[in-house]
This record gives C-alpha cells, structure tokens and sequence, in this order.
C-alpha cells in the first residue's frame, strides 16, 4: 500500500482514491456522524477513517458534505480517498447497518454507558459518535447495542467527539482477531 503525504492529498483527484478504494482490503468498521455539524470536525473525521482504514464513513442530517472547501481543507484531501454516504437522518442509516449485521455502538455518556476498555467489541462494527452540542440522540442510544464512553479525571465533563470516536476506534480495532 502506499502513502501519500498531505500536499500529495490535497492535490489528488477525486477518481483516483475511488479506485484505491475499491483496490483496499478495508477494516469492518463503519463511522456514524450524529448531526455533526462543524465543517472542521467533519473534515477531520475523514482523517480518522483514512488512518482507521474503515469500510465507510456515514454523514447523517442536515449536515454539509463534500465537496466542501473547509472540510477538503481539514481532511488534507482524504474525502476523496474515504468512501462516504449522506443519510437524510441517522435512524435511517443505523437501520440500514443493523440489516446487515453491524454492531452498533454510541460514544457516549450516559447510566448504560460501559468504560471503552472494556468495551465487547464485535464486528463488523459500526461506531456512532454525536453532534457537538447535544451528544448521541436518546431514539439512537436505543438503537445501539453498546454504548461505552471514556473517563474524564479533570474538571472538564467530555472530550471533542472527534477525539472520543478516535480513541474507541483504535481500542476497538487493537482488541480485534480479524
């Protein structure tokens, strides 16, 4: 497989990561945006899914998806190396993903939540991470199979969701047998 460095990103086309993409041997895991909202975040999320090597990153809402000038810019260019989908809601998509057999997990806080360590991780996997404000949506925690959160020894209550969906990523992908 080889790397392409940021400037070599930002300036490939688009044609060309589709056909890597299909040439890929993907990892089974899928990332869900909740209604995230902020065009830096979404673009970083990008970079997660390339470094996780994920079978797709799911955009869910009334979001802003590529091409995009913000997102192209906070991706380096990974949207066009990343295969991606918009659902109009993310019910739509976690239903989808449920019919065929991903285990669903929300990052997030909440009395059910289990520490991400140890976490049962099954796949293939499908990771749900939430908007900035509001979190994961109490009809899509029902919908999860698992929801594990990380813990907080400071004052601050939560982490960044990108950083949160990066953390039980790669937890998630270490603890694997595939």
């Amino acid at each position: 497989m080889f790397k392409l460095n940021s400037h070599q990103l930002r300036k490939s086309s688009l044609g060309r990561g589709s056909r890597h993409q299909r040439k890929s041997s993907k990892n089974p895991l899928v990332i869900v945006l909740d209604n995230v909202v902020d065009t830096y975040n979404i673009g970083s999320f990008f970079r997660l899914a390339d470094a996780l090597n994920v079978k797709k990153l799911c955009l869910c809402g009334p979001v802003v998806t590529p091409p995009n000038l913000k997102i192209h810019r906070a991706s380096i260019g990974t949207w066009k190396w990343v295969a991606w989908e918009h659902y109009p809601d993310t019910i739509t998509c976690l239903k989808k993903l449920k019919s065929e057999n991903y285990h669903l997990i929300a990052c997030e806080q909440n009395k059910k939540s289990v520490n991400y360590q140890k976490a049962n991780y099954q796949f293939p996997l499908a990771i749900i991470a939430g908007s900035e404000v509001n979190g994961v949506g109490e009809s899509i925690l029902k919908l999860c199979d698992q929801i594990v959160e990380i813990p907080m020894f400071g004052v601050n209550k939560s982490l960044n969701v990108l950083l949160a969906a990066t953390i039980i990523g790669y937890q998630a992908i270490n603890k694997s047998r595939f």
